[in-house]
């Protein structure tokens, strides 16, 4: 059975070749056949014959639907000339060669003055991987947000608790003025404070963080699956990290500071 569709279809493909379909062609086809059978046609269809010329002018093709044609439409090409090529790079080193290739092979057929041989081509896990990259960027930056709100609002606390310290300590800075202490050195009192302040803040916010990745990680790998995931801080950042909180407490406590060494010596020593 098989054998004789493929002699049927071997048979009928030449004449399939020049096939043509167009308006024209169905126009007269009706109208022969509504001459024919005029009477079985309307009865048949309930259409007038003028109704099914234009019914079927509407419906044929604008172009001659060769077979030549059809395939063309439904995208068959030869091997001499393909429609499209697809790249499966087996890392992203390769996929950078590939787009690196297309790249200067654009440029040097444009430089010739052949536009029309550059190569099109779409990097699907280019878009997909710069989507990716998209969303994280949009977290990163609403988490730098709320942090930077924390930040701000640690320093002010810090900023209070300095002068705080300062107010409850004004008779020991009326002491340190009358041995000989000058107003930097009351100042750098209270500065060396907050550093240290920022200094130990630091280093436990580093020492949570390290602590905290461990149930963390085990969490992550426990809900995708992958082992091979693991949340971790670089030294480099951690030492940053330690860096910004000393700053940021060194500048809360400037204003404490410098009010702690504006106090008069004697006023200082009469306070209770």
């Amino acid at each position: 059975c098989a054998q004789d569709m493929n002699d049927v279809y071997g048979a009928f493909t030449p004449m399939l070749a020049n096939i043509s379909v167009s308006r024209e062609f169905c126009v007269m086809w009706i109208q022969q056949s509504a001459e024919a059978e005029k009477e079985n046609t309307e009865a048949t269809t309930g259409m007038s014959t003028e109704e099914m010329i234009n019914m079927l002018t509407l419906m044929a093709p604008d172009t001659d639907a060769t077979y030549d044609k059809m395939l063309t439409k439904l995208g068959a090409t030869e091997k001499a000339s393909p429609a499209s090529i697809n790249f499966y790079a087996k890392d992203f080193n390769a996929k950078e060669y590939i787009e690196t290739f297309i790249s200067e092979y654009n440029k040097k057929v444009e430089a010739e003055g052949n536009s029309n041989k550059k190569i099109e081509y779409t990097d699907i896990v280019g878009i997909m991987m710069s989507s990716i990259s998209t969303i994280i960027d949009v977290i990163s930056y609403v988490l730098i947000a709320f942090v930077s709100i924390s930040l701000v609002v640690s320093s002010i606390m810090i900023g209070i608790i300095t002068n705080i310290s300062v107010l409850e300590r004004i008779k020991e800075i009326g002491i340190l003025r009358a041995i000989g202490a000058s107003k930097r050195d009351i100042s750098r009192v209270f500065n060396a404070e907050t550093f240290i302040i920022g200094l130990i803040a630091g280093i436990i916010g580093i020492l949570t963080t390290l602590v905290l990745c461990i149930p963390i990680n085990l969490i992550i790998q426990y809900l995708s699956g992958f082992t091979n995931i693991n949340a971790s801080l670089p030294p480099v950042a951690a030492a940053i990290l330690v860096l910004i909180s000393m700053g940021l407490t060194i500048i809360a406590g400037l204003i404490p500071a410098r009010n702690a060494s504006k106090k008069d010596p004697v006023e200082a020593l009469r306070s209770e």
